[in-house]
Order: structure tokens, then sequence, then C-alpha cells
């Protein structure tokens, strides 16, 4: 047997792809397939510059990788969607560099998987804590503040928890399939109320004389995606200098090339689905939907929630999708059929004061969060109690 090796690769493309996809099946997740990940760097959008150095920590056996960590060093929070503000104020006050971090997640994709991923029939259990102590050594012998995982899967969380990380729960927006047959099944199990409210939005969407179409895989064309990234460009910059525009017309060209067999574009026309008045981008597995970018060159009426919501739930439950993530914020989506779900990021600190401090707080913050979701769900318009269409307590 080769000795174990770790190895710090400043670009995905330095892992051959057949390589990672040993570890990583490009079907489960489509935001750690290697075409995602290297789209993102070479397109520009997550590089150096942009307060994102790839930093990915391999583990090898001679010339075969056994485990794969995917990591950033970030000089910034934006496009993490898990607000750490306040430990970079508690770190300030303590006279601390709070930036660079380490950071693992899907760049700008708030997408709950997040994990070490290991090729199949290594010990992953034995791995994870071998690459965390990698990590730690990394962290501190460049004065790296701390190292955070984000959106982790649950499978892999009790593994990271169980060699030391710490965890904090935030929320997430989460539709659920329980079975419907059709839109109309699904909205049965609003309250009366709730279902002549949604029935109204998407007449009124009707009533502009709009049309919604969802075009899937190789029926996107280049030129359909170009538009999106119009639109995308456009919607960040309503915002000003809080627009969170991240992704380069470059990986939206990419996107065309590499990754169509992920994504559904919703296309609300007059006409021609390929001269869109409105569109938003989802990518989907055989299981998952996600919502991820739309805008809009006309303001109507509901027409957001149309094509962000209704049209790809109408669509998820036509195609058997059991889940749809519809992105982050916006208590808008919770009366539209998206229950509040916790998520768990994972966090090492490597000042002993602010780990002592943040330590004694997370258990009252993770508590409050658990409540607050409860209180959230309770209120939402459903016939049924939110409990019973989670599954299990909210």
């Amino acid at each position: 047997m080769a000795e174990l090796t770790a190895r710090w690769h400043r670009s995905l493309a330095e892992i051959p792809e057949a390589q990672w996809h040993a570890l990583v099946s490009a079907e489960a997740l489509p935001f750690y397939s290697w075409s995602w990940l290297v789209g993102l760097e070479r397109s520009g959008s997550v590089v150096p510059r942009q307060g994102w150095q790839p930093c990915h920590l391999g583990v090898w056996e001679g010339e075969r990788l056994l485990a794969v960590a995917p990591l950033y060093l970030k000089g910034h929070s934006y496009g993490e969607f898990v607000f750490d503000q306040s430990f970079a104020q508690l770190a300030a006050q303590l006279g601390q560099r709070y930036y660079p971090k380490l950071l693992g997640m899907s760049p700008v994709s708030p997408v709950v998987g997040y994990r070490f991923f290991t090729a199949p029939g290594e010990d992953a259990a034995a791995l994870t804590p071998l690459m965390l102590d990698l990590i730690d050594a990394f962290c501190r012998e460049h004065q790296i503040f701390s190292c955070n995982f984000l959106y982790v899967d649950p499978a892999w969380q009790p593994l990271a928890e169980s060699a030391g990380c710490a965890t904090w729960l935030n929320q997430q927006s989460l539709w659920s399939n329980h079975g419907y047959t059709d839109f109309n099944a699904y909205l049965s199990s609003f309250n009366a109320n709730q279902r002549r409210n949604i029935k109204r939005e998407r007449k009124a969407v009707q009533a502009a004389g709009l049309e919604v179409t969802p075009v899937v895989g190789e029926a996107i064309t280049p030129a359909l995606l170009s538009r999106m990234h119009g639109f995308y460009e456009q919607h960040c910059a309503r915002w000003g200098p809080w627009g969170s525009k991240y992704l380069t017309e470059a990986f939206f060209d990419h996107a065309a090339a590499e990754l169509r067999q992920h994504l559904v574009l919703f296309s609300a026309h007059r006409g021609d689905p390929e001269q869109p008045v409105a569109m938003s981008l989802c990518v989907h597995s055989q299981q998952q939907l996600w919502g991820r970018y739309w805008g809009s060159d006309e303001e109507i009426d509901n027409l957001h929630f149309e094509v962000c919501y209704y049209a790809p739930i109408e669509w998820a439950i036509s195609r058997g999708i059991q889940q749809f993530d519809p992105g982050a914020g916006g208590s808008h989506k919770r009366r539209r059929g998206f229950l509040a779900r916790p998520h768990a990021s994972l966090h090492r600190w490597y000042h002993p004061r602010f780990e002592a401090i943040v330590r004694r707080w997370l258990p009252e913050a993770n508590a409050e969060q658990l409540e607050e979701i409860e209180a959230i769900n309770a209120e939402l318009p459903f016939k049924a109690r939110a409990t019973d269409l989670l599954g299990t307590a909210a």
C-alpha cells in the first residue's frame, strides 16, 4: 500500500476529472461536479481577484485520489448566505484579523450537501479527522483565523462534530413533494383562503398575456442562456451596491456548453419561448430542484412568484422530483409552500478566547433558531400542521 500524501490544489483543474468523479458523483449533486466548479474558476467568477482563492485539499495514495475537501480562502463573506459579520466584529474587538478565512462550500450556491468526499470503500470516519488535522495545521501555519463548512450534508455532519467542529444552525426554505399528482393536488394542501390567493396570482400572469414554458437540457440554446445572463445581470443591478452579481458571462457560456443536462429555464413569453419577457434558471438532479437566478424586462404583478415558484413546482411534480430549494432569503416564500428547515454550518476557530466566547453562545443561539423555525411553520396557511407536512418536527 502506497503512503498517503496531502496536496493543496490551487485549482480544481489540477485534479483529473475522472479522479474527481470517482469520489463525487456528477449526477448526485450538480454543484459539486467537476464541470460546475471548474467552470466557476475558468470563467473568472471564483478567482482570487474576486476574493475566492481555490485551495482544495486532496488525500492521495500514490496517484489515486482517496478523499477531497473543496475549499477556498476567502477575503470577505459575500456569496455565502450564512451571515457571519457578527463573528468578524467580535474578532475585531479582540484585536484579531478575521480574513482571510478558509471556507468549504459550493461557491455562491447555498445548497445543502457539503462534505469531505471519499472514494468508494474508503473509511470516511477515519479520513474525516485526518483531513481536519491537516486543515488545522494549514490554518495555523498560515495564521488563518477560522475554517468554516457551510450547508453541510446531514450524513457527514456527525463525523465532523465528533472531530471537534462546532455547529451553528441557520434556516432555509424547502418544498417537499408529498405524492402530488399535479399542481391542483398540491393546492389542496393549503387552506381555502391561500388557495384563492395562489390562483389569483397565477391568473394575473395569464391576464398579462404570458405563458411560462420550461426549457430543459439540449433544448437550452447558447442564445437562451446568454439571454438568461442578461436577466441575471439586470436583476443584480437593480440592487445597486447590494446586488449579488457573482457570475460572469463566461460562466453562462460554459453552462451552455457543459452543464445543460443539469439546467431548466422557465421562460415567460408571448408566443416564442426563445423570446422571453422574464426567465428563471434552476438546477436539477433526479430527485431535487434548486432555484438560482431570475430577471424580467417588465414589471408584472406576481410574475416573480410564477416564474420562480409555481411553474418550477408544477414541473417538479410532473418529473417526480421530491424537493425544491428555492434559494436563500425571502419570507414571502413561506406562504407559497416552502417550509422553514434548519441547516447546519460547522466551524473551527484558531483563537482560544474567540472560540470560548462563541461556543458558549451557540447552544442558546441554536435553540432560538429552532424555536423561530417552529413558530414560522405554525403560521403557514396549510390545512395540515407543518410537522405533518415535514414528516418530522420542524
